[in-house]
């Protein structure tokens, strides 16, 4: 009953033991898995995941930390892998302003040319935004106008914002963050929207939740953000798990 919309097992801290992990999650309540690409190399490993387990899926696009790579000869072979029967958004792209140095233009670049892709194929996104609000909410709202709609991953800005990006037909990512100690800005947010707007992910192998915090992350962890997601919100943990895998199904359009 559980969909996780974001994770990263083609990551090599799961070279040892990816196999029996991924076979595992089934049995243990782990129903859905859209496996995120940060790269075009991780979109072939991406793809080669969904093709070999039913219950995972993938998204191919580049974080903008691989910007770079992202000409028209990329944008063309993340078009041609959109028609990939399990392949579910765009993404993640995004911005990224905390490590430094950064080229802002050159993200900002690859940013709106894959959003751009995402409009033109009709297809949700998966947006990566870190130390960069105004900026991705300036090129989101201009697509949006346009219909593109996705997910703002692992959300660590303000209510408002939330709301914001709530009306331009975003759905928020909440993973382990919803558990730490310090987390005061994400649990206002999660009080303060809608459990129909909330869509839980691991980002495995990292941001492992409270009692894990530190270890590798793995989608197994999930329970501990719902519990704390539904202590929040005042609701039952079935329930959490419920709505936030229909707000996860409508945003991939899995039916």
């Amino acid at each position: 009953m559980i969909f996780e919309t974001h994770a990263h097992y083609e990551d090599e801290q799961f070279n040892e033991d990816r196999e029996a992990l991924l076979e595992s999650m089934p049995k243990k309540g782990i129903d859905y898995v859209v496996n995120v690409s940060t790269s075009l190399d991780t979109a072939k490993q991406c793809m080669k995941l969904a093709e070999d387990y039913d219950f995972i899926y993938a998204s191919v696009g580049n974080h903008p930390d691989y910007a770079e790579e992202i000409d028209d000869a990329a944008i063309e072979q993340i078009r041609e892998w959109c028609n990939h029967p399990k392949v579910v958004a765009i993404g993640e792209i995004g911005l990224d302003y905390y490590w430094e140095p950064y080229d802002k233009e050159l993200q900002k670049k690859a940013f709106t040319t894959q959003m751009e892709l995402a409009n033109e194929i009709n297809m949700p996104v998966i947006i990566h935004s870190r130390d960069a609000a105004k900026d991705t909410f300036d090129i989101i709202k201009e697509y949006s106008a346009k219909g593109v709609k996705g997910i703002v991953h692992c959300y660590g800005y303000s209510l408002e914002y939330a709301k914001e990006f709530i009306k331009m037909g975003y759905k928020i990512g909440i993973g382990g963050v919803l558990t730490f100690k310090n987390a005061r800005r994400l649990v206002e947010t999660a009080a303060g929207i809608s459990l129909d707007d909330i869509v839980l992910e691991t980002d495995s192998p990292y941001m492992a939740p409270t009692p894990n915090r530190g270890k590798r992350n793995s989608s197994l962890n999930i329970p501990y953000i719902a519990e704390r997601l539904a202590e929040i919100k005042g609701v039952s943990v079935d329930d959490v798990y419920q709505r936030t895998m229909n707000n996860a199904k409508e945003i991939y359009r899995i039916s």
